[in-house]
């Protein structure tokens, strides 16, 4: 990655781009010079079906001026656009810069319809239908890649339906996880535990605290060497949304909860990245957003009967 942003790529790409337009016009002058109509007919030997000869006529003059028409246009358009990489054109032109107005044009035309709902509690806000439906769009666009279109994510992505945080599940910590992203960080402890055979038996240990299967004599030897990890963890296993240390005792796992994954988590570490948003959606989008990933573990209460039973 770092090749690709070193300097001398910008240079390569302005010097092969003027070279081979220059090289065009070089070469279709060479071989327009001094040309004259043959007075017979001059071939290039090459011969088809007995009798389909290839012929070593010149260029006609018009082919050759609609040459030198695109080589003239090449020109102008690297000096009115950023076609060199080193210079950015006369009109000042970009694909980044048109993007960001062609956002801002769509933000602007948007944002009312964000704004309305930019005071109303996000625990009423989830149960909005129109809120509900622009909350969806805005998950499938920006969040559905990671947590999956069905919000119930994947290996190393949490998923977003059952109620198990790792920084806390309330609005207001929705909305920072959205708006500031999170850095989630397992170090890797499989040395300070004390090897590998001590890892084995924190792994059963750990697996004993959910209740999965798992050999209840290194869970014996285990669980005291578990004092390292109860740091984060807690020492009873119920994690700390502070730090954002899972909850060991409830059988959800982010990366999987059999006893060879255990074992490479407390050896090797985890790291995982939930990007930041706040550049990119705002906190009206944002405020949206997180009342619809909050509805997705919080169902709409069922409608209550009213009255008695329909008369038969």
């Amino acid at each position: 990655m770092s090749d690709a942003l070193n300097p001398f790529w910008d240079y390569y790409v302005c010097v092969l781009a003027i070279v081979s337009i220059l090289a065009c016009a070089i070469f279709l002058n060479a071989q327009s010079r001094g040309r004259k109509p043959p007075t017979t007919t001059e071939t290039t030997g090459h011969t088809w079906d007995d009798d389909l000869t290839e012929l070593n006529n010149p260029l006609p003059r018009w082919w050759m001026w609609l040459f030198y028409i695109t080589i003239g246009f090449a020109l102008v358009y690297l000096l009115l656009y950023p076609g060199t990489a080193l210079y950015g054109g006369v009109l000042g032109w970009s694909s980044k810069g048109q993007l960001k107005e062609e956002v801002a044009a769509g933000d602007a035309k948007s944002a009312p319809l964000y704004a309305q709902f930019r005071q109303t509690d996000t625990k009423i806000l989830a149960y909005d239908p129109a809120a509900h439906a622009m909350g969806e769009r805005l998950f499938q666009n920006n969040c559905s890649q990671c947590h999956g279109s069905d919000a119930r994510g994947s290996r190393g992505f949490p998923n977003l339906t059952d109620d198990d945080w790792l920084h806390g599940g309330d609005p207001a910590a929705i909305e920072e996880t959205i708006m500031d992203g999170r850095h989630g960080l397992m170090p890797p402890m499989g040395a300070a535990i004390g090897g590998d055979e001590a890892v084995l038996d924190v792994a059963n240990y750990v697996l004993s605290l959910s209740g999965s299967a798992h050999d209840a004599a290194r869970a014996a030897l285990g669980k005291e060497k578990f004092a390292v990890c109860a740091a984060c963890h807690g020492a009873d296993g119920k994690g700390n949304i502070a730090v954002g240390a899972p909850n060991l005792t409830d059988q959800i796992w982010l990366y999987g909860g059999d006893l060879k994954t255990i074992v490479a988590t407390i050896s090797r570490g985890r790291e995982g990245v939930m990007p930041a948003h706040r550049e990119t959606l705002g906190t009206d989008r944002v405020h949206v957003l997180a009342a619809y990933v909050w509805s997705l573990s919080h169902p709409a209460p069922a409608p209550v009967a009213q009255g008695g039973p329909p008369p038969r």
